[in-house]
C-alpha cells in the first residue's frame, strides 16, 4: 500500500504493515490529517530517550519539506488521539511549528500496540539495549507471551532476546552507565561474566574512567574470577573457566549504530572493504547525512 507522504509503509516494519492493510481509512489510502495538539505519547513507549540536537535536526527537515512519512495512531479517550509509533516524528513537527501531521488511525488492544510499538523502534535501531531489554520483559510478564511467540512477533531469534535480557542483570550503575553510553553492549556481556557480582561496580567504572577496550575487560574480568575461583595454590594451573567470546567487527557496529541511531555494517574481508549505513526514506537521509557531514552539508545548492 502507497501514500503520498512518501511510498510504501516497510519503514514502519511487518507487523505494522499487516495492521495498515487491515485498517485502510476512506480518505487518502488510510492516510489523515490530525491536529498535533490532538496527539499524545503512549506513557508505556519502549523508548525514553530522545536526543535532542538529533531531534532539531529532524525538526529542521520536517519545516522544509513536511512530514514524509505518516503516525501510527489509536483513539484515545477525550478525543485525543494516543501515539503507536512515530512519537519522534511528532516531537519533530511540534518543535517545526506544523500545526497538523499525516496520520494513520489503528484498531488495536493494549497488547498489540505494545508489540507494534517495540517493533517499530527495534527495526528503526531507536531503542538503547536497556530499553530494549524492558520492553521485551513488559511483554513476557504483563502480557503473558512466550519467548517464542515475541521473537515471532519481533522477528528476533529467542537467543537474542535471551541475551538483551540479560543485560538487565547488571547492577543498577552498571545498568546506568551503559545506558548513558559509557560502556558498551560488549562490556555488558563480558560484566555479566564476573563471578563476583560486588566487583561488577568497580569494574564498570573503571572501563567508563579509562576507555577500556573490550578485550581488556576480558582481561581483567579473567584475572578476576581467577582470584575468586583459584584460591588454594595447588589448582593454579588449573584452566581458566570460559570466558564470552565478543566479535571485534560486531561491537564496533553496535557502537556505531547507537551512536547514529541506525543499523550499520561493516565489511572488512577481501579486497572490498567498506561500511553500509542503512536509511528509511529521505527525510532519514537527510538525517543521516547531517550527523555525518554536518548541518551545513546542506547550505549550498545541490
Amino acid at each position: 500500500m502507497s501514500s503520498k507522504y512518501g511510498g510504501k509503509f516497510s519503514g514502519l516494519g511487518r507487523g505494522l504493515d499487516s495492521i495498515f492493510v487491515e485498517n485502510t481509512a476512506p480518505v487518502g489510502n488510510g492516510v489523515t490529517m490530525l491536529r498535533i495538539t490532538d496527539l499524545e505519547p503512549r506513557k508505556n513507549q519502549p523508548r525514553k530517550v530522545f536526543d535532542r540536537e538529533a531531534l532539531q535536526q529532524l525538526a529542521d527537515s520536517i519545516a522544509a519539506h513536511g512530514v514524509i512519512q505518516p503516525v501510527a495512531v489509536r483513539e484515545s479517550t477525550g478525543g485525543f488521539y494516543e501515539i503507536i509509533a512515530g512519537e519522534r516524528r511528532w516531537r519533530a513537527a511540534k518543535m517545526a511549528g506544523l500545526s497538523e501531521i499525516p496520520a494513520v488511525v489503528l484498531t488495536a488492544d493494549d497488547q498489540k500496540t505494545a508489540e507494534l510499538a517495540l517493533i517499530e523502534n527495534i527495526q528503526r535501531e531507536d531503542l538503547n539495549p536497556i530499553e530494549e531489554a524492558k520492553a521485551y520483559e513488559k511483554l513476557l510478564t504483563e502480557y503473558g507471551l512466550t519467548q517464542e511467540k515475541l521473537s515471532q512477533s519481533v522477528g528476533k531469534s529467542r537467543s537474542s532476546i535471551a541475551n538483551s535480557l540479560r543485560i538487565l542483570e547488571l547492577t543498577p550503575e552498571a545498568l546506568d552507565l551503559l545506558a548513558n553510553g559509557k560502556i558498551s553492549v560488549g562490556h555488558a556481556k563480558v560484566l555479566l561474566g564476573l563471578e563476583d557480582r560486588d566487583s561488577m561496580d568497580r569494574v564498570a567504572q573503571e572501563i567508563a574512567e579509562n576507555e577500556l577496550s573490550v578485550r581488556e575487560t576480558e582481561s581483567i574480568v579473567k584475572k578476576l574470577n581467577r582470584s575468586v575461583t583459584l584460591t588454594p595454590p595447588e589448582v593454579i594451573d588449573e584452566e581458566l573457566p570460559a570466558l564470552p567470546k565478543v566479535d571485534y567487527v560486531a561491537e564496533l557496529e553496535s557502537r556505531v549504530s547507537t551512536r547514529l541511531g541506525r543499523r550499520v555494517k561493516i565489511m572488512g574481508k577481501g579486497k572490498s572493504k567498506r561500511i553500509e549505513l542503512y536509511f528509511e526514506d529521505n527525510e532519514d537521509l537527510e538525517e543521516l547525512l547531517m550527523k555525518v557531514c554536518g548541518k551545513d552539508i546542506f547550505n549550498d545548492d545541490i
